[in-house]
C-alpha cells in the first residue's frame, strides 16, 4: 500500500483565485434576481410552457403549444416561456394575442437562442440558474411540449421542486402522449421498481393532450383554492 502524501494546504491560493471580478459577479448575480422579481411580481396567476427550440412554425407541435397558450391566455393566465424560438415563440405568440400577458425570459447562449417578437413582458438573463427560478417562482402550473435536454432540464427541476417541497404543490402537465408516454413508462419500470422514487411520484405528473383539457386540468387543481399561495406556501418559495 503506497503512503499517502500530505496534502498542501495554502490558504492564500484561494484568495487569489477569487478575484475581484468574481466577487463582482456576485453582484451581478443579486441583480439579476432583483430586476425579474420587480418585473414579474404583478404577473400572477401565470403558466410556465417549456418545449424545444428547434420546432418550425409549420410543424404540429408549435401549432398545438399556440393553441394551448391562447386558451390560458384567453382564460386569465400569463403565459410564461423561454422568450426564444420554436416552442417557447408559440407559447410567447399564442399569449401575445390573448387577453393576459406573454411573458419570455430569454437566456444569453453564443448560439440558437433569439428572442422572438410575440412578447409583452421581456427579461434577459445571463445565468439559467436565476431564470429557473423565475419560472418556478411565478407559475401556477407548468405545461411542457416535447424538447430536448432543456426542456427535460425544467421538468425534473419542477418534479424535484414538488416532490420536495421545496415549491408549493402544482401541475405538471406533459402534452402528446407519444412522446412521453414511453418517458413514464420508464419512470413506472425502472424508478419505481428499483425505488428510486416512489409510486406516488408518477402522479406528480399528467399526460394531457388536448388545449381545453389542458386548462380544465389547472382550474380543477385550484378549485378548491386560489391562485394566490398561501403565507406558508410563500415562505416556502423564498428558499428555492
Amino acid at each position: 500500500m503506497k503512503e499517502k502524501l500530505p496534502k498542501i494546504l495554502d490558504p492564500d491560493i484561494h484568495a487569489r483565485a477569487f478575484s475581484p471580478r468574481e466577487s463582482w459577479r456576485v453582484f451581478e448575480i443579486m441583480a439579476e434576481f432583483v430586476e425579474a422579481t420587480e418585473r414579474l411580481a404583478a404577473i400572477r396567476p401565470a403558466v410556465s410552457i417549456f418545449g424545444s427550440a428547434r420546432t418550425p412554425p409549420d410543424h404540429p407541435y408549435y401549432l398545438l403549444t399556440e393553441q394551448i397558450a391562447r386558451q390560458l391566455s384567453d382564460a386569465g393566465f400569463a403565459v410564461i416561456s423561454g422568450g426564444g424560438p420554436g416552442i417557447m415563440e408559440a407559447a410567447n405568440k399564442g399569449a401575445y394575442f390573448g387577453r393576459s400577458p406573454s411573458v419570455g425570459l430569454n437566456i444569453q447562449l453564443p448560439h440558437e437562442q433569439h428572442a422572438n417578437p410575440f412578447q409583452d413582458i421581456s427579461q434577459t438573463f445571463r445565468h439559467f440558474f436565476a431564470r429557473k427560478v423565475m419560472f418556478v417562482r411565478f407559475a401556477s402550473a407548468y405545461v411542457v411540449m416535447p424538447g430536448g435536454f432543456g426542456t427535460l432540464d425544467e421538468l425534473f427541476e419542477a418534479l424535484t421542486l414538488v416532490q420536495t417541497g421545496k415549491t408549493r404543490k402544482m401541475p405538471i402537465i406533459l402534452v402528446h402522449s407519444p412522446f412521453w408516454a414511453p418517458v413514464l413508462d420508464w419512470f413506472r419500470k425502472t424508478l419505481v421498481t428499483e425505488g428510486m422514487i416512489d409510486a406516488a411520484d408518477v402522479d406528480l405528473i399528467q399526460l394531457i393532450d388536448e388545449p381545453k383539457a389542458v386548462v380544465e386540468a389547472i382550474f380543477k387543481h385550484y378549485e378548491l383554492r386560489g391562485f394566490e399561495p398561501t403565507a406558508a406556501e410563500r415562505e416556502i418559495q423564498l428558499h428555492l
